[in-house]
């Protein structure tokens, strides 16, 4: 992955742009789908939503379209809750998912969803380096709000200077329009910018916007489809955990820093001049 100093001068990169939910922090796994399980037994629900089947609805694109999908395809005994949902599905799953969100800030602020390995380390050589950084998430601010308070904590996230969430657009990825969003924010262009991803939906939004994309996968997405991406990792690593690498290859220090980024929107930036 070698680029030679005279391009990466050219190529100067201006921004990082995180994903949340799988990227910032492991909040699926270890945040959202206990919280839906809570929500569940809270209303006297007697089913509950197993790894298996939460990998499954995470290819939809926000928490609302999961719980509609889930309760028009798989028909689950609503028992007490069913009478409602028949009269109104839409009011239902804000009821279930506002109940959700409760348990997921609880969470949060118990400390039970740390940043992944490597997100602060990169976040503050990023600054340090006057990179700027941005959050690009389908999901709402309001479901945001307790990452950036109780997973980053509120100097880091002090550094973050654009967010754009799932409420903001009319099409949440895995299209693009997220991603335009937040470099018409920065006022960049594609090769400026770097994003961070976990899933497939995530690395075909940000290869839609025209962006090198990192992706870190975890649990939910290890087996998903990132044949397209040019370096895929375990996490981005640090000092006491380095990554593994999955896909692509590192250059120097065993986990991504902001070389590795830089070097990757030169490479996407030549590449698509090439193609034109």
């Amino acid at each position: 992955m070698a680029t030679s100093p005279a391009v990466l001068d050219v190529m100067s990169l201006r921004a990082v742009l995180f994903d949340v939910d799988g990227t910032l922090a492991d909040t699926e796994a270890l945040g959202h789908r206990p919280s839906y399980n809570r929500a569940f037994r809270s209303l006297g629900l007697a089913f509950r939503w197993g790894p298996k089947l939460y990998r499954r609805l995470l290819k939809l694109p926000g928490g609302r379209e999961r719980l509609k999908y889930f309760v028009q395809h798989y028909q689950p005994d609503l028992g007490p809750e069913a009478e409602e949902a028949q009269r109104d599905l839409d009011a239902w799953v804000a009821k279930v998912h506002t109940l959700k969100s409760q348990f997921f800030k609880r969470s949060m602020r118990r400390g039970r969803v740390p940043l992944r390995p490597g997100i602060a380390r990169l976040m503050r050589e990023a600054r340090q380096k006057g990179v700027r950084l941005a959050i690009v998430t389908n999901a709402s601010l309001k479901t945001l709000k307790p990452v950036l308070r109780y997973s980053m904590g509120p100097e880091l996230a002090a550094e973050v200077e654009v967010i754009a969430s799932g409420e903001e657009v009319a099409n949440k990825k895995p299209a693009p329009d997220l991603y335009r969003l937040a470099m018409r924010r920065l006022n960049l262009q594609p090769h400026e910018c770097v994003a961070l991803e976990d899933s497939e939906m995530g690395l075909e939004a940000a290869a839609a916007a025209g962006l090198a994309a990192v992706v870190t996968v975890n649990s939910d997405t290890l087996e998903q489809d990132f044949s397209e991406a040019a370096l895929v990792v375990s996490c981005l690593g640090e000092p006491g955990a380095p990554t593994r690498v999955l896909k692509g290859r590192l250059g120097g220090l065993p986990w991504v820093t902001l070389e590795t980024l830089q070097q990757l929107s030169a490479q996407e930036h030549f590449a698509q001049a090439r193609a034109a």
